[in-house]
């Protein structure tokens, strides 16, 4: 298949998406919350909208490969996807990626999210058999020229080792943060919730710490996530919500709480489920180097448009990255365009 032709397909599968009529794929989301109560009916659709909507629009689409001249490869490679579960469809970019790019995806599906990736890949082939190809879901992962593998800090140490040999791209463990100079209004605190809570503060673009001035007020920021509690009636959000409440107490450790989530003085980057890391800073002028320091740890930066010199995202826009926003900062398009035919 030509790029155009890819595009093509990858377009009408957003339009697609967009419609809301498929009821095979609502049965598959419902299959997906009975096996994984992370991953809930709600954030399923939050999922699949963003991606309909941010990676499979046409003009977006050919915008996005512009950038890449000869994307077109002279001998399409094999590349094992070693895919998170973390969220719902968190590994659909890679797929995408490597489906521009003209290669076949040799795609390890995460346990948690086993039934809607391979729906899709029938779909597709359905729609244009020539792309059955391009698409293989793998229980154990063999037949690879080059690998893309997401997973924690431990599990890339093994990545490293199964696949170093191999034209690689390994990932490990990252959260935004956001910076917070206390001149905030309500509604951008408000929408600071969307990126602390949504798919329940799993994702690797979730707001897991942060930064703020000596001496900020948190009753504004508490009173804002407030607006959130509901999160509080899933279970498994509550049960941590509830343990972290508990060791904290027990512990004698000073904290936060406005009963959906816990905020605590902690420089850590990743924090617990339910729990928020927060961190003093004395001067804003000197958070760009606490940011470097931590550079490695950080997916994204989320503060107020001109707050930092950096590249920032605004308010409650960290869960809804484009085409262009690769993880870890890597160019995941680059590396496939780059691969030796």
């Amino acid at each position: 298949m030509r790029i155009e032709e890819r595009i093509d397909l990858m377009a009408k599968l957003g339009a697609h998406l967009l419609e809301d009529k498929d009821e095979f794929l609502k049965a598959l989301m419902s299959r997906t919350e009975f096996n994984n109560q992370w991953f809930t009916i709600e954030n399923q659709n939050l999922a699949i909208k963003a991606i309909a909507e941010q990676f499979l629009q046409k003009e977006k689409l050919q915008q996005w490969v512009q950038n890449y001249p000869g994307i077109e490869p002279k001998t399409p490679q094999r590349i094992g996807l070693v895919l998170a579960g973390n969220i719902p469809m968190v590994g659909f970019h890679d797929v995408l990626s490597v489906f521009m790019a003209g290669h076949q995806a040799r795609v390890k599906l995460s346990s948690k999210d086993a039934f809607i990736m391979p729906y899709l890949f029938k779909t597709l082939g359905e729609w244009d058999e020539r792309s059955i190809p391009y698409f293989k879901a793998q229980q154990k992962l063999e037949g690879f020229d080059a690998v893309i593998a997401t997973g924690s800090n431990n599990s890339s140490r093994y990545f490293e080792a199964y696949f170093g040999k191999y034209p690689h791209i390994i990932r490990k463990n990252r959260n935004a943060v956001a910076v917070l100079t206390g001149e905030e209004d309500a509604a951008e605190l408000h929408n600071l919730g969307k990126d602390i809570f949504r798919y329940f503060g799993l994702g690797c673009r979730n707001v897991a710490k942060l930064y703020v001035p000596e001496g900020y007020d948190f009753d504004p920021l508490l009173t804002a996530l407030h607006e959130y509690r509901t999160i509080v009636m899933h279970s498994k959000y509550k049960n941590n919500f509830d343990y972290n409440y508990a060791m904290f107490i027990l512990n004698k450790e000073p904290f936060k709480a406005n009963g959906c989530i816990l905020l605590r003085e902690d420089p850590e980057t990743t924090s617990r489920i339910a729990n928020l890391n927060y961190e003093y800073y004395e001067t804003l002028e000197g958070v760009p180097a606490m940011l470097a320091a931590r550079a490695e740890q950080i997916q994204c930066v989320v503060a107020k448009d001109g707050a930092l010199p950096t590249s920032t995202l605004p308010f409650g826009s960290a869960q809804s990255p484009g085409l262009m926003d690769y993880a870890d900062g890597v160019d995941t398009l680059a590396f496939l365009s780059g691969l030796a035919d």
